[in-house]
């Protein structure tokens, strides 16, 4: 078995890198996830609240909360998040500690980012083109899945998590260390998309 195998590499290095960013994604999404909870569950307590997240027409959570879009599996989306975090949270903080996690966590944890994103990119689309509207918790949370699927898919790749071919984990290695450049340029996608929808920057 190789030093990057899956099942060794958390224990020959400590890729203190790597945790530490889980970490801080998933904290911030948590924080996302927590605030647009607590705003719905006060909505229900008193229809008329009015959520601190909600500013003008254009940036605001109220109407996506309300909106079908935000409960799509019959319960509000950051439920979702309030599960889903904590776990990406333990596994950097499990690799701080020195755990090792066999290739069919990453694998999984691979599988569930890329869901995720899929279920954000849905999301923009219908906030954008749909809603009308740019939720600043739900943005929050979109800027934390993109850089974390790219991330862990990278990462999974130079690893040999899903091939051991010797040129795919080189790929890999290569495209993780561009990672912060296709995070910037997805960031800048939606920002164009926004602009062009939404004319966002006549409201600054």
């Amino acid at each position: 078995m190789t030093e990057t195998s899956p099942k060794t590499v958390a224990t020959s290095e400590r890729l203190v890198g790597l945790a530490v960013f889980l970490i801080i994604a998933s904290a911030i999404g948590l924080l996302a996830a927590f605030e647009l909870t607590y705003e719905k569950i006060q909505v229900l307590i008193n229809p008329e609240h009015a959520a601190s997240c909600d500013f003008t027409l254009l940036v605001q959570c109220g109407k996506n909360m309300s909106s079908p879009q935000g409960s799509v599996f019959g319960f509000p989306n950051s439920l979702l998040g309030l599960i889903g975090w904590p776990v990406v949270m333990a596994t950097g903080v499990g690799i701080l500690a020195g755990a090792r996690f066999a290739r069919w966590w990453w694998m999984a944890f691979n599988v569930v980012a890329l869901g995720a994103l899929g279920f954000v990119i849905w999301l923009i689309t219908e906030s954008v083109f749909e809603l009308g509207t740019l939720c600043p918790w739900c943005m929050v949370t979109w800027s934390v899945v993109i850089p974390l699927f790219w991330v862990s898919t990278f990462w999974n790749l130079k690893h040999g998590v899903w091939t051991s071919n010797e040129r795919a984990k080189s790929l890999g290695a290569r495209l993780l260390s561009w990672s912060p450049t296709l995070v910037l340029a997805s960031y800048l996608a939606v920002a164009i998309v926004a602009q062009v929808r939404l004319e966002w920057l006549s409201y600054l």
